[in-house]
């Protein structure tokens, strides 16, 4: 039985930066929402945190865009590319989140369960938060027609 690899130097079909236009709609969003997150936080944790949910908004949206970004690069040169950039880049960036969290929980100003609360609630609502506007469909393969930033054919 022989084994075969994928072919990195198959074709790559044309498409559009479809995880660029996914991820800077998201963020685009998330930043409209920054003012109401960091309300509660304050309200909920106090002056430590409104830090902490600035610093995880920050986290949140940075990683967005370095998803986008490495995921758009990649699928303009590979599909077998395309799909180890998604696994390894999501580690990476996971490292990435945890490295920052494990750089600022010493910090006075910091409290860690809303900077951890903040995270995962700004990553999550955004990501459901999208759904309403994504396409899933070939014609329109990132956002749905009649949004702004809608690729047409």
């Amino acid at each position: 039985m022989k084994l075969s690899f994928a072919d990195f130097n198959a074709p790559v079909p044309d498409a559009p930066d479809v995880e660029r236009q996914l991820a800077f709609d998201m963020a685009r969003r998330g930043v409209w929402v920054v003012p109401a997150i960091v309300a509660a936080a304050g309200a909920v944790w106090g002056f430590e945190g409104i830090w902490s949910a600035l610093v995880a908004v920050a986290v949140v949206l940075v990683n967005l865009a370095l998803a986008a970004v490495s995921l758009s690069w990649a699928a303009r040169r590979s599909l077998t590319l395309l799909m180890a950039v998604a696994l390894g880049g999501f580690l990476v960036r996971m490292g990435l989140v945890t490295a920052v969290l494990l750089a600022v929980r010493n910090q006075p100003w910091i409290d860690l369960v809303a900077l951890g609360v903040t995270v995962l609630v700004t990553h999550l609502g955004l990501l459901f938060w999208e759904l309403r506007y994504v396409s899933a469909t070939l014609a329109y393969p990132a956002l749905k027609p009649g949004h702004k930033e809608a690729v047409q054919p």
